[in-house]
């Protein structure tokens, strides 16, 4: 099998991307948190801190512990999706990108000569040296080539930070059988504890395993797919579409009373209907999840007429929240989480053809959306929380802007919103 793929991993992004922009941070053990607070966890952590056994999701005060001149930054979350656009575009210039997998991760299709073992990795070599010249030479990334997309981001945790490796199929799986199992990408705690209830612990004996096997271990036709991608075979991206959008939060210890926890759900709730708005769906169903600080995960769900507009979610929202808080009567809430689901496209509402009892409260709702979106407009043109529903405290502020998922990358304009 020719190679087809390559797969570009920045080496710790958020924590490089700090190491770039303030010289003090280099060569030092960073941590890249949530807020500044020993309760929290790493959520990237650069390679002088790994060396300690700092990783993201370790909490703080453990990571104080194991590296005690651990440095915390607070996540500044614009200049990662800055940085990622400028990398995109550098990539740009020597080969066209196919897939962005994440705001780290970015995969790329190999075409003619490019296909030849020594022209990809000239190729890679150009990349790497652009990123390094023209974004920054704290910016980092490791590289890896194969027949797949899926072995090619096998191929690029080979070897970190600043690694390049092809990796053929016939290469495996002698050269990753050091990894473990979940090493691989699609393997999470669940699909390893299958793995290992049906006797399969390593590298070699996954495999090992026949295609109908590990399809009836993953329950599903994904389970095959996985086998051939292990292959090395190359297989069809399943295409999807959009069916939640919302906001979570973990609230610092000062906001965790309930009173002041709604402020933080009301701003969730903001935020998760503007993007709904700009991607011109409705929802009809709600999800408001709460964790209890030393307590469960409690949530309630509303369904309701397709809406997007603030006025109308935020009724939603408040009343939810207020059946939970009756309830369970929780003291500290440790974490948020407001859904919005049952997405309708506004290209597939039909108008009604002629007035109805409904129509009154319709047009009232037309109304609120139609205010919705000049707020939108406002807060777009002159910066986040220019104008807003109800007040909104300046401590609320410092958690109201746009984070990263690394699996979702914000667009620009939800820094406004």
């Amino acid at each position: 099998m020719s190679l087809q793929w390559l797969y570009l991993d920045l080496n710790s992004y958020f924590a490089s991307v700090e190491q770039q922009l303030r010289p003090e941070l280099r060569g030092k053990p960073v941590a890249v948190v949530p807020a500044i607070t020993d309760a929290t966890c790493a959520i990237a952590a650069s390679y002088e801190a790994k060396a300690y056994g700092v990783k993201t999701g370790t909490m703080i005060y453990a990571a104080k512990r194991l590296c005690p001149g651990l440095i915390c930054v607070q996540a500044d979350h614009q200049h990662y999706i800055d940085f990622h656009h400028q990398i995109l575009a550098e990539i740009d210039k020597y080969i066209p990108i196919e897939i962005i997998a994440s705001i780290d991760e970015v995969a790329c299709k190999l075409q003619g000569d490019e296909c030849v073992e020594e022209n990809a990795i000239a190729l890679a070599r150009c990349i790497k040296q652009g990123i390094k010249t023209n974004i920054g030479e704290y910016i980092r990334c490791s590289i890896g080539i194969a027949p797949n997309r899926f072995l090619a981001k096998t191929a690029s945790n080979l070897e970190k930070p600043d690694g390049l490796q092809v990796l053929y199929a016939s290469d495996v799986p002698a050269r990753i059988s050091h990894f473990v199992l979940n090493d691989l990408t699609g393997i999470g705690a669940g699909m390893l504890k299958r793995l290992n209830n049906a006797g399969i612990h390593t590298i070699e004996q996954l495999y090992a395993l026949s295609p109908k096997h590990i399809r009836k271990i993953w329950g599903g036709v994904m389970g095959e797919r996985y086998w051939y991608m292990l292959h090395g075979h190359e297989i069809a991206n399943i295409s999807t579409m959009r069916r939640t959008v919302g906001h979570s939060h973990v609230l610092e210890p000062l906001w965790r009373p309930h009173s002041k926890a709604k402020q933080v759900m009301q701003r969730l709730l903001l935020k998760a209907a503007s993007r709904l708005r700009r991607m011109e769906y409705y929802a009809t169903r709600m999800n408001l999840s709460l964790r209890i600080e030393n307590g469960p995960r409690i949530s309630s769900e509303a369904r309701f007429h397709h809406s997007c507009d603030n006025i109308n979610l935020m009724h939603h929202a408040t009343d939810l929240w207020g059946n939970l808080i009756q309830k369970y009567h929780p003291a500290l809430i440790k974490k948020i989480a407001i859904t919005l689901h049952g997405l309708i496209k506004k290209t597939d509402i039909q108008p009604e053809l002629f007035d109805n009892d409904n129509s009154a409260p319709q047009k009232e709702t037309e109304r609120y959306e139609r205010i919705s979106c000049a707020m939108d407009h406002i807060n777009e043109r002159f910066g986040r929380d220019s104008i807003m529903l109800g007040s909104l405290p300046d401590s609320v502020r410092s958690f109201s802007g746009t984070k990263v998922a690394f699996t979702k990358i914000p667009d620009l304009q939800e820094f406004n919103e």
